[in-house]
């Protein structure tokens, strides 16, 4: 099919797939590097529930971050769950946090904040060796996420 001499390219829509309540460990504070301000936030549990998977966050893993000058939080973290039917599965999710500086301000207070007041998106990608789920190999993820004081929140979506 094609439009003007150009391929009609399907529209990506979005499944649910499950939310992360990932529990962090303190944060351990690396001063500043080459692009700003460095961070390693444990990843210590958690739990995974979705109509896709379901079990708990492996208490291995951890978010390194990278504060800009401008206030973006880098977001770079790498995980694992374990299935309520045994399977391990990788997580590695990528994205920014932003907002208005005294919301930022808020969420390093350890405040709750509406997540509406803020951007908090990922991508994700999950790698297993377990048949059941071996499919989360080829498909991608997105993520809208929330920042609490112990604990982030995290609903991914595949991308079909």
């Amino acid at each position: 099919m094609q439009e003007n001499n150009q391929v009609m390219l399907p529209e990506p829509r979005l499944e649910y797939f499950c939310d992360l309540q990932v529990e962090l460990g303190p944060i351990r504070e690396m001063g500043v590097g080459r692009a700003g301000k460095r961070r390693i936030i444990p990843i210590i549990g958690g739990t995974v529930c979705g109509p896709y998977v379901n079990g708990r966050i492996l208490n291995l893993g951890a978010d390194w971050q990278t504060i800009w000058d401008n206030g973006l939080a880098e977001l770079d973290t790498r995980y694992a769950i374990e299935t309520d039917d045994g399977a391990t599965i990788e997580v590695i999710n990528y994205g920014f946090r932003h907002g208005p500086a005294e919301v930022m301000e808020a969420i390093a207070r350890g405040e709750d904040v509406a997540p509406d007041q803020y951007y908090m998106r990922t991508h994700a990608k999950l790698e297993t060796g377990y048949k059941a789920y071996e499919w989360v190999n080829k498909i991608l993820f997105v993520g809208v996420g929330a920042r609490q004081k112990s604990n982030v929140s995290v609903r991914l979506y595949s991308i079909q």
